[in-house]
């Protein structure tokens, strides 16, 4: 055990001890820390154990400090000031001087949207502040959270650690995403017609199973399969083959290959909430609370069909 918490002093004694000191009396001190005298008496004398010798020695009707006591004064004053200010009053938290690193985990399809926006705004107003991005989806987010290994995290999610704080960014829906020069789909697409081309789709599994398949028990004639959104547009792009993915995923792409085009899905499949997720142990951390107010305005403005009021549970 570390020696300074072996040791057998109560550092409340220190408040009282400062207080008898400044005001020369124990019935005095005592009216002003709102204790009885015998408390304040009691409160010296363990002190005195606790330094091994007196702090105090009686002065007529009032005390006067011995050696060791004004030893003890001038340290107290010096050190306890400052802790009670500590403790009392939370740092003002500067985003242009801080220079926090930040665990963050997102999701892939997150990664794509968010991460432009979101350094482009810390370029501007926490210039000092760093990002470590950490991989994350549905099943690994939780652990991500429990053990500290991001500090915040944006992903869908289901059951999460005890103490966790959760608030919707958006509730974003699926587009079917394919190129245009390719395939020729026009306005809504059949299912027939979209059932019969062939799909690339996102595994977590590293399976021929997506979206598609777990929401609705169907299956699609899958040519390929991949871990992560980020390529799906580069996939696509002069193929005649489709993908199903979020829109904000979709936007992305279309950004990079014009030749991309989106359509409705021919049946009814509602997004999962993309949430943005914390632990309580960070909630008053105000650079953690600085980017999660950032994330929530940007996703607020991401893409009109994505915009829904955050809310938090």
């Amino acid at each position: 055990m570390n020696r300074n918490y072996g040791r057998d002093l109560d550092l409340n004694l220190l408040r009282v001890f400062q207080v008898v000191a400044d005001s020369g009396s124990v019935t005095e001190a005592a009216a002003l820390l709102y204790l009885t005298q015998p408390a304040v008496s009691a409160a010296l004398k363990r002190l005195a154990g606790a330094l091994g010798a007196p702090a105090f020695v009686q002065r007529g009707r009032g005390l006067a400090l011995t050696e060791r006591g004004q030893q003890l004064l001038a340290s107290v004053r010096l050190h306890l000031g400052p802790l009670i200010d500590a403790a009392l009053e939370p740092p003002v938290f500067d985003p242009r001087q801080s220079q926090r690193t930040l665990r963050l985990g997102v999701s892939d399809a997150t990664e794509l949207w968010l991460l432009p926006r979101l350094l482009g705004r810390l370029e501007h107003e926490a210039p000092g502040m760093r990002l470590v991005c950490v991989p994350v989806q549905f099943r690994s987010v939780g652990q991500a959270l429990a053990s500290g290994g991001v500090e915040l995290a944006i992903s869908v999610a289901d059951e999460l650690p005890a103490g966790t704080r959760r608030q919707t960014l958006y509730e974003g829906d699926f587009v079917c995403l394919f190129d245009r020069r390719r395939v020729p789909f026009k306005g809504k697409v059949s299912e027939a017609e979209y059932f019969a081309r062939e799909h690339v789709i996102v595994s977590y599994n590293a399976d021929l199973r997506g979206v598609v398949e777990d929401a609705l028990g169907k299956t699609r004639r899958v040519r390929c399969s991949v871990s992560s959104f980020a390529n799906v547009g580069a996939i696509l792009d002069n193929s005649s083959l489709v993908a199903t993915v979020p829109r904000l995923v979709a936007e992305h792409a279309q950004a990079l290959y014009p030749e991309l085009a989106v359509a409705q899905l021919p049946f009814e499949f509602a997004g999962t909430p993309v949430e943005l997720l914390w632990s309580a142990a960070v909630d008053d951390d105000a650079s953690v609370r600085f980017v999660r107010e950032h994330i929530v305005a940007l996703a607020g403005s991401a893409s009109p069909p994505a915009r829904k009021r955050a809310r938090r549970r």
